[in-house]
């Protein structure tokens, strides 16, 4: 790669953003340093490796190096012997506990992450290290106590030495007898001697050394002969501590010096792997995605291709940039790029250039993710004004010497960006010189980008093979570019246009005309009506997307009507089918209780259901309903209430009717005739049971009784006489299971229709089995409310104690 294209082109101010991203200066220098590489198997790489940290990122957020830090520098000092202080050291311990932390999180994902877990597998943990200077060095960067036994005590002696030379210099400035000597009553410190200060008219009323005066000369700093012998003491242990405390230090260098290639490594790790996600941030921020990288094609000339959807220039301000498209055909190798001197030829040539060198350099583009890009060789660029005052060459000269030194090297794996070709002398000459560079990298097979002002280029390009127009936009109303790159179209010349739309005279603008050639305002009149159409095609491709737009939208808002009225279709649905079964397990209950009443039931006459078909027909209304639960329900039915027939509700049976108090004979019980049944049946209300029974053995009672709600309890519908006490105990002591279940089911039966609330259960402890059994019995009882063992005086485990549902 040429270095000056990257000046020219402003890579270096790409790197030197991208590294500001980097969490430490080992990969801010690494990425400083990036190049573009020519290999498409690297490129390739280096991007995948980008797209995994932007995944990984995106997954894992606050993963980071954390406290890492380039310690190679101190890890090259140590294995040549240079002391590390405590500073530097523990600097190397954060570095390695990063990399044991970062090796931890990226191998347990490396199957997702595999180019990332290369370098994480070449992480040290470097515990040892770690440990050794953890019971050091705390984090603060002081040396602790317990590093050393010598330290301990070195440090023991100092505190006791210190604490009686406090009392000696306390006793003295504390004196009464001293009072009128001292300048001050206090204790300070002069050239590392614990000192007293005096008045210096006071010198020898308290024998000592003078360490120091004051500026003015008024105070002596005096060290007490009292208390010479106590500083000397501290110094020495100060001494001895400094030589334990560098033994120590000397100790951990050696241990990270014989580590040092080691920890050299994994800094190289760490470095990679924080500029792998400083590339992910920086996409991020770009809003930008990974290109399709591909070779050269050997059965095409130049081979190479160049194709850029909603490219952006990374440098530029994003909310004010236009994207332009750059879609080179594989039989084009030359692009031609006319149009008014606004900017926006310039800028699209260092797009293209910029992009494909960071596409080379693994980073992601600012491009739609559908953008594709050969990996170039070699990418030249001749842009801005080179006019050179120390060398005296001018703008046209500066440019020439540029293309001269772009000829010596490049090939059809180049690719060449070209500035205002041929700009800088006389036109007719430039043009020439421009046309003839441009068949000869046409004839070398160089894909190639220039940008002219030159009318015969575009006749050139129109009219050569491989070699196109291209033009960048401009309005006229306005007078302002719109920046977007049309390829296939030369740019207009606007000159006469721009000086007619500023209100330059019209005769003037007319005779202005009259020297042009009239092929030239044919060709520019051609121009400007191709350009009008092919705004209005735009706009109309605009209401059509805009209209396209809006249908989708009507119709994702019709599919979200539709997905919710079927969502609550279901919903009603498995409603109903939940209220089915809770109504037919109701019905299952109540046939169970039916079956286990049927022995304790009073006689019933001839003509009455005997229990046996009651049940028979709760069975077959159970079997019918659970079949309906199984059809599927095409549609929910309206509701709509019954209405009975007014001869229905005076309906005589043996002259009774509906509400007519009476007695029935086979319960001993009053009760409310509630419904009229088939033959002479009628359905009569005794408390809260229902039951069947013959007209012609009912007796009427005078009066009628108000109809009461339905009582909510399962029983409510079903009949049964109240019976007598079986007594508050069953007695179940060597009973067998088989035996004692259904005696069970019999007593809390006979129980609940005697009205007791609770009843106690006798089966004694034994082996447990048949306590086991009753109580697991018990459990799912539909008349057992609860149940517990007695207390301990009235029989413990042996007792259960059931309380019976209320009535």
């Amino acid at each position: 790669m040429n270095t000056k294209t990257y000046q020219t082109l402003e890579l270096n101010k790409i790197l030197a953003k991208l590294a500001t991203y980097a969490a430490f200066s080992a990969s801010q220098a690494l990425l400083e340093d990036l190049e573009p590489t020519t290999h498409l198997d690297e490129a390739l790489r280096r991007q995948q490796e980008t797209t995994e940290a932007r995944d990984l990122l995106e997954e894992r957020s606050n993963l980071s190096i954390g406290g890492a830090r380039d310690v190679r520098p101190h890890t090259e000092g140590a294995r040549r012997g240079v002391l590390l202080n405590a500073t530097q050291l523990n600097e190397i311990k954060a570095t390695l506990q990063s990399s044991a932390l970062m090796r931890r999180t990226i191998l347990q994902l490396q199957d997702r992450f595999p180019l990332l877990a290369d370098y994480a597998y070449n992480l040290q943990d470097g515990k040892r290290i770690v440990d050794a200077i953890t019971l050091v060095i705390n984090d603060q960067g002081e040396i602790l106590d317990s590093a050393s036994p010598a330290l301990a005590r070195i440090r023991s002696d100092l505190r006791v030495a210190h604490d009686r030379l406090h009392q000696k210099l306390q006793a003295i400035v504390n004196s009464n007898a001293n009072a009128p000597f001292l300048q001050e009553a206090i204790i300070t410190m002069r050239n590392g001697r614990y000192v007293i200060p005096i008045k210096a008219d006071a010198r020898g009323a308290i024998k000592g050394i003078v360490h120091d005066q004051s500026s003015s000369g008024a105070t002596l700093f005096i060290e007490p002969m009292a208390t010479v012998e106590i500083n000397n003491n501290i110094r020495e242990l100060e001494l001895a501590e400094d030589e334990e405390i560098r033994r120590i230090l000397m100790a951990l260098t050696e241990m990270v010096g014989g580590e040092s290639e080691a920890i050299v490594l994994t800094v190289n790790m760490l470095a990679a792997l924080d500029a792998a996600f400083a590339k992910a941030k920086y996409a991020g921020a770009l809003r930008a995605s990974p290109p399709q990288l591909v070779g050269f094609d050997p059965n095409n000339v130049p081979g190479s291709t160049i194709k850029l959807y909603a490219a952006r220039h990374p440098l530029l301000d994003p909310h004010k940039v236009v994207p332009i498209d750059v879609d080179l055909d594989d039989e084009t190798y030359v692009l031609v790029i006319t149009g008014p001197n606004t900017g926006g030829k310039t800028v699209a040539l260092k797009t293209v250039g910029l992009l494909a060198m960071m596409a080379q350099c693994g980073l992601h583009i600012p491009a739609t993710e559908d953008s594709t890009l050969t990996v170039f060789e070699s990418i030249y660029a001749d842009i801005g004004d080179e006019q050179s005052i120390e060398q005296s060459l001018s703008t046209f000269s500066s440019h020439l010497k540029n293309i001269i030194q772009i000829l010596k090297t490049a090939d059809n794996k180049s690719l060449i960006l070209l500035d205002e070709l041929g700009a800088g002398t006389d036109p007719t000459e430039g043009a020439a010189i421009a046309r003839a560079l441009l068949n000869e990298f046409l004839q070398r097979g160089v894909t190639t980008f220039a940008t002219t002002h030159y009318p015969e280029l575009k006749l050139y390009a129109h009219s050569t093979p491989a070699v196109r127009n291209a033009s960048v936009e401009f309005d006229v109303e306005t007078l302002s570019p719109t920046y977007r790159l049309i390829i296939g179209l030369p740019g207009r010349s606007n000159a006469l246009a721009i000086a007619k739309r500023l209100g330059l005279n019209n005769a003037i603008i007319d005779e202005a005309r009259s020297y042009v050639g009239e092929s030239d305002l044919t060709a520019d009149n051609l121009l400007d009506e191709i350009h009008r159409a092919r705004d209005e095609i735009r706009q109309t491709q605009s209401r059509v997307v805009k209209t396209e737009s809006e249908a989708r939208s009507l119709r994702d808002q019709l599919q979200t009507r539709l997905d919710r009225i079927e969502e609550e279709r279901a919903q009603i649905l498995e409603q109903a089918r939940e209220e089915a079964e809770n109504e037919l397990e109701t019905l299952r209950n109540e046939i169970q209780r039916l079956k286990r009443r049927m022995g304790s039931m009073a006689a019933r006459t001839s003509d009455e259901p005997s229990p046996s078909q009651v049940v028979r027909e709760l069975e077959t209304e159970a079997r019918v309903l659970n079949e309906m639960m199984r059809e599927p329900v095409k549609r929910r039915p309206k509701k709509a209430p019954r209405v009975k027939p007014a001869q229905e509700e005076e309906t005589l049976r043996r002259g009774l009717r509906i509400g007519d108090r009476v007695f029935v004979p086979n319960l001993n019980a009053e009760g409310e005739i509630v419904s009229m049944q088939s033959g002479d049946n009628v359905e009569v209300q005794v408390g809260p049971l229902r039951v069947r029974a013959d007209a012609d053995t009912l007796e009427w009672r005078s009066g009628k009784k108000k109809v009461k709600d339905e009582e909510t309890h399962p029983a409510a519908a079903i009949s049964a006489p109240s019976v007598d006490s079986p007594g508050m105990e069953l007695h179940l002591r060597g009973f067998m299971v088989e035996d004692a279940i259904p005696a069970v089911d019999e007593y809390i039966d006979q129980a609940y229709l005697a009205g007791l609330p609770w009843v106690n259960i006798v089966h004694g402890r034994g082996t447990g089995a048949l306590r086991k059994a009753i109580r697991d019995h018990l459990r799912n009882h539909p008349l057992v409310k609860e149940y517990s063992k007695a207390p301990e005086n009235q029989g413990g485990d042996g007792v259960t104690v059931v309380k019976l549902a209320a009535h």
